[in-house]
């Protein structure tokens, strides 16, 4: 018996040791094939399943995969649903769930960390004490008079639930807080925190930490180009924990070259895995020090993803096998 001949319930996109190393038992009621999305298979499959379970990040699926399926549900173990065409699920009256908030917490310290490590040039205190430079570099920190990161003014641009977390995290520490949100100028949430909404222009001209929290869509894209950049403080550090696309990585390169920004913490690329000739990775001298590169990983930790999983699974069994309504639909 081939794999395509087996009766199942549930297509997985991503390995059955991501849930089992975090404590995580997927349900044992249900029948389930762990495959990558480039695995040949996958369009028969997806035509058998019930359910497709599949992490946030990845490449997208094309919407022909679904067409005559018997998928009711496909449900992201996190927050971004932009791996799917919501049209054609929309069309097909297939629910689309994710997982809202359960990286949060993560994502608040991923940020707060960046913005502290780039303003004390802690990872370039690192490089130079390794390469031997420890008594010149102590002088040139001592010389640029660091910041800490009581009483800034932070600009959240996007608060929703990740970022209001992060604003939190922020006003937890003694900052100011001001935010811009395409979406929903003036936030519910924005009194408990104290943070003030303002135009996109007025934060990039008064903040000293611009963090990033904004769905990849089409008027986000580009939305932090080379103007935007300009209006930046010299010494801001900005952090895109967000997509990558948000920020154009040419005009960003630019800036940091220019010494027009302080610096820079990059964890979403405009192409994942991003290639060998991304602008960013062409900086040199300082510039290359003040800017920090993760994989996007911002909202990964094993608490994160232990929720993230616990809340997927039980929302495929709620619909499978109860036959129940998604909760945390999308569309």
């Amino acid at each position: 018996m081939t794999l395509t001949d087996k009766a199942f319930d549930v297509v997985c996109l991503r390995p059955e040791m991501d849930f089992l190393k975090v404590g995580v038992q997927p349900p044992k009621e249900l029948s389930i094939i762990y495959i990558s999305p480039d695995d040949k298979n996958l369009p028969v499959l997806v035509k058998q399943a019930r359910a497709i379970v599949l992490p946030a990040v990845g490449p997208k699926l094309k919407g022909d995969l679904f067409e005559g399926s018997s998928v009711q549900l496909v449900q992201v173990t996190g927050a971004g649903v932009d791996r799917v065409d919501e049209a054609i699920m929309k069309k097909l009256g297939i629910a689309v769930a994710n997982v809202a908030g359960g990286s949060n917490s993560a994502l608040a310290e991923y940020v707060l960390g960046c913005a502290l490590v780039l303003h004390r040039q802690i990872v370039w205190a690192d490089r130079e004490i390794r390469s031997g430079n420890y008594v010149d570099f102590r002088k040139k920190m001592i010389a640029n008079n660091l910041r800490g990161l009581v009483g800034l003014t932070v600009g959240i641009i996007g608060l929703g639930n990740i970022g209001l977390a992060v604003a939190r995290a922020f006003r937890n520490i003694g900052c100011e807080l001001v935010y811009f949100d395409p979406a929903v100028p003036l936030s519910k949430n924005a009194d408990e925190i104290d943070a003030r909404s303002v135009t996109l222009n007025e934060l990039l001209n008064v903040s000293d930490v611009v963090s990033i929290h904004v769905p990849l869509l089409p008027e986000t894209e580009g939305l932090i180009g080379a103007v935007e950049l300009g209006q930046m403080k010299s010494d801001a550090v900005l952090i895109n924990a967000s997509r990558g696309g948000v920020v154009d990585e040419s005009a960003l390169a630019m800036s940091l070259t220019k010494a027009q920004l302080g610096a820079a913490a990059v964890d979403v690329y405009s192409d994942e895995p991003p290639s060998d000739t991304n602008p960013l990775f062409s900086l040199e001298g300082e510039a290359a020090q003040r800017v920090l590169f993760t994989p996007h990983i911002a909202g990964v930790t094993r608490q994160a993803w232990a929720y993230l999983f616990e809340t997927a699974w039980d929302n495929v069994v709620r619909v499978l096998s109860r036959g129940e309504t998604a909760i945390n639909r999308v569309y």
